[in-house]
């Protein structure tokens, strides 16, 4: 007769932890980066760009919901592609803050605070809140030429060249809108 020997199992070691850091609550400053730049003044920055993204994804709604005239198909499509496209851009632009290991707002409250002043639409008339909308997007893309130069000098050239495509992006929309607001 076969006698089994007793098994023994051996028991598995829990893995150490290794301790996990703690993102950074607030952009402080005088983070300095290698290449010498302020890292916690461009990330306010880059939050602040998040936040004007933000406004301009509800503005470009809110155009898109309101919108009357000859032309509503097309600005209405096309304003639709657009607040898609800020939301697209406030989110790998909020992403690329994360993984620079910085927390973005907790709510819609922080982000306002965070936002630069924008200009406001104060009338339904289709051709003045395509006006205001276009002035914004002008603005954006001043924006985003400005900061791309600050990403060169903090190291974060994945920011620098979403800052190319995002100039790239704004001015091209205020050319369109430029071009259906022109008399024929």
């Amino acid at each position: 007769m076969y006698t089994p020997a007793p098994q023994q199992y051996q028991a598995a070691e829990a893995p150490q932890a290794q301790p996990v850091p703690q993102p950074q609550d607030k952009p402080k400053a005088p983070a300095k980066s290698k290449a010498g730049g302020d890292v916690g003044a461009f990330i306010q920055q880059c939050i602040s760009l998040c936040a004007y993204l933000k406004e301009l994804e509800t503005q470009s709604h809110l155009c898109h919901l309101n919108y009357e005239g000859s032309n509503f198909l097309g600005v209405h499509a096309f304003l639709k592609d657009q607040y898609e496209a800020h939301l697209e851009q406030f989110d790998t632009l909020a992403e690329f803050v994360r993984s620079m290991d910085y927390l973005m707002p907790m709510c819609g409250c922080g982000l306002k605070d965070a936002a630069p002043p924008m200009q406001a639409v104060t009338s339904y008339k289709g051709a003045d809140m395509l006006g205001v909308y276009y002035k914004n997007l002008e603005e954006l893309g001043m924006k985003a030429k400005k900061l791309e130069p600050v990403a060169a000098k903090v190291g974060a050239i994945d920011i620098q060249n979403y800052m190319a495509d995002l100039v790239g992006q704004a001015f091209k929309a205020a050319w369109f809108i430029k071009a259906t607001l022109r008399n024929g």
